[in-house]
């Protein structure tokens, strides 16, 4: 097992979650890893699933849904909590759980969280404080001020 370095979390502030994952995605993507997205709401995937796909043909992020025929085949996997597929990156949005062996297995995890969902916002300071309480690295992110910002840092500890 590879021990990821961080856990980033962003806070979403002055973007949707699509726009927020479309540069990260690119990030993935360029460093030939395979992404996995992670919602807990079907309707959630879904309306992710299609703001990718109407995106700007420039910016195309090649993706697929889970329990699909060509599942195997996507570089970005859209997934329910519950649903295990390879991948070198998990992204978690709409206050989908990671535990800290996930982390621990994963290349990298991002935690997004909106602004305006308290029970999103809840989610993430629980997964923070447990996450690092567990001894991982972690790097909170925000855009209040404009542009991404670190916000606050946790070094690894031997938990």
């Amino acid at each position: 097992m590879r021990r990821v370095s961080e856990v980033y979390f962003y806070h979403l502030t002055r973007q949707r979650v699509d726009q927020a994952l479309r540069p990260l995605l690119s990030k993935c993507l360029a460093n030939g890893w395979r992404v996995v997205i992670r919602g807990r709401e079907a309707a959630e995937i879904q309306q992710l699933d299609d703001a990718l796909w109407q995106g700007p043909a420039e910016e195309f992020l090649p993706h697929g849904l889970a329990g699909t025929a060509q599942e195997a085949d996507q570089p970005v996997l859209l997934a329910l909590e519950g649903h295990e597929a390879p991948h070198d990156c998990l992204m978690c949005i709409g206050g989908s759980a990671v535990t800290a062996d996930e982390v621990l297995s994963s290349k990298r995890v991002c935690i997004l969280f909106q602004d305006d969902n308290g029970q999103h916002m809840q989610n993430a300071r629980a997964q923070w404080k447990s996450l690092t309480e567990a001894g991982i690295a972690a790097k909170y992110w925000s855009q209040a001020q404009g542009n991404w910002a670190l916000q606050a840092e946790k070094e690894a500890s031997n938990a």
